[in-house]
């Protein structure tokens, strides 16, 4: 057909609801507990004092960022990759490309551990200034010296069963990490005081677990296929994978530091107003895990029904997610913007960062929503390799959130309050200039 589509009708949508809430449901629950896992992150720092919460807070982008480009971007990708090779009925050819996705995976980990590991003072004092580096230094000697590789391999191979549809697989497996994470976390922070430097022991040693559990699982055959390790490594298939990889970890390089430059904004306020930023900047990327569990499902669905040429449930499927990831988080956005300062009283007790984070989550938690949509359809786009939609909105994003704050903050003088104004704006775009490049004109055989 024009559209590139098969001839039989496209499913209902209830049909498609059901397929996606089946892949979502075991990796949102996954979800749902590492954010709130993650949330125990900023409580534990800020009972270490303001300049810990600060140093955790300036570290926050950077540990998000591996986060993200391990689990949904270059992860996405590994999930593209293998899902739209076995909807071509190329199972081959997927257990060949394991091997790749894991050596992708090893150069990631050791770039971050070298970067963030080896020169934290330098790379943290220009953004949150000294104070804040130096709490954070020992943080991240753990964090990503010892967790980097760990956590590249833990997700990539959670791709790869996501990719071969067993998302109920990987959800078990990562599920025990980030149950022992936060205890672990306290004990080593609080019993065994060790401070911040607590918290990125724990993350090394769950992620170094994590990361053995799943290579056990992948290797026995729990993807529907046994990988081929040992093969001839083929630019093509490296390709197959970074093709849309390495786009998604611009875009999460880019939104990331759209979150940088903003802390760097902030800190000339100081570090309360730094460590206060840090807790709004938890909470705003707090959809990310949301909406990944709702759009691993779709990088796999979406990106089988393009392998099979059916475009037309390939975007209906997008939107199907998309509707069920707003579901999702809604209930966030509207709790966090009805209470900001109850929100902001649970992650510290000193009054100024109070303050200051309630005035950022009062403006922030309206867009919070559309952020989550956002989200769940750049997983589609991956998934259907269609990314130009989600790069024009992290650029959006990045623009409007530090063009605009500088314009609002600094030109014409809201100061803190004009800042978080363009942080929201900024969401805002994302969710729908993404939301906008979900349609026929784009996603189809001719897009």
């Amino acid at each position: 057909m024009a559209d590139g589509t098969m001839a039989l009708a496209p499913p209902s949508q209830g049909v498609l609801l059901r397929r996606v809430w089946a892949l979502a449901a075991p990796t949102t629950a996954v979800a749902a507990l590492q954010a709130a896992a993650q949330l125990v992150e900023p409580w534990l720092a800020a009972r270490q004092g303001t300049a810990a919460l600060a140093g955790w807070a300036v570290v926050l982008p950077f540990a998000l960022l591996m986060q993200q480009m391990s689990t949904g971007a270059m992860g996405g990708g590994v999930v593209s990759a293998i899902a739209r090779t076995l909807g071509a009925g190329k199972r081959e050819e997927a257990s060949t490309l394991v091997a790749h996705a894991l050596v992708i995976a090893l150069g990631f980990g050791l770039l971050f551990a070298l970067l963030l590991a080896g020169f934290p003072r330098t790379i943290l004092g220009a953004i949150g200034g000294a104070e804040a580096a130096e709490a954070a230094a020992p943080y991240c000697a753990w964090l990503f010296g010892a967790g980097a590789v760990p956590a590249w391999m833990a997700n990539t191979l959670a791709s790869v069963l996501r990719g071969g549809g067993r998302h109920a697989l990987a959800s078990r497996v990562l599920l025990l990490g980030w149950v022992f994470y936060p205890p672990l976390a306290w004990v080593l922070m609080e019993w065994l005081e060790l401070g911040l430097a607590g918290a990125g022991m724990a993350f090394a040693a769950t992620m170094t677990a994590a990361s053995l559990g799943m290579a056990a699982v992948v290797l026995t055959g729990g993807a529907g296929f046994r990988p081929s390790l040992r093969v001839r490594l083929q630019g093509a298939l490296f390709a197959r994978i970074l093709s849309v990889g390495l786009v998604a970890c611009a875009m999460a390089t880019v939104a990331n530091l759209a979150t940088i430059l903003v802390t760097a904004r902030v800190a000339a306020y100081g570090a309360t107003a730094v460590a206060a930023y840090g807790v709004s900047a938890r909470i705003e990327f707090l959809m990310v895990p949301l909406a990944f569990g709702v759009g691993s499902a779709l990088t796999a669905l979406v990106g089988r029904s393009v392998g099979a040429g059916d475009w037309v449930t390939a975007r209906r499927t997008a939107w199907a997610g998309a509707w069920m990831a707003l579901g999702v988080t809604l209930v966030v956005g509207v709790f966090v913007s009805a209470a900001p300062g109850f929100t902001a009283a649970a992650f510290s007790q000193d009054p100024a960062v109070v303050a200051i984070a309630t005035q950022a989550l009062a403006v922030i938690g309206f867009a919070l929503p559309g952020f989550g949509v956002g989200m769940a359809l750049y997983f589609a786009s991956m998934g259907a390799g269609r990314m130009a939609g989600p790069v024009l909105a992290a650029l959006s994003r990045i623009g409007l959130a530090v063009g605009g704050g500088w314009l609002l903050s600094d030109v014409m003088g809201f100061g803190l309050q004009g800042q978080f104004v363009a942080v929201a704006l900024g969401i805002s775009a994302y969710g729908l200039i993404t939301a906008l490049s979900v349609r026929p004109g784009v996603w189809s055989a001719r897009g």
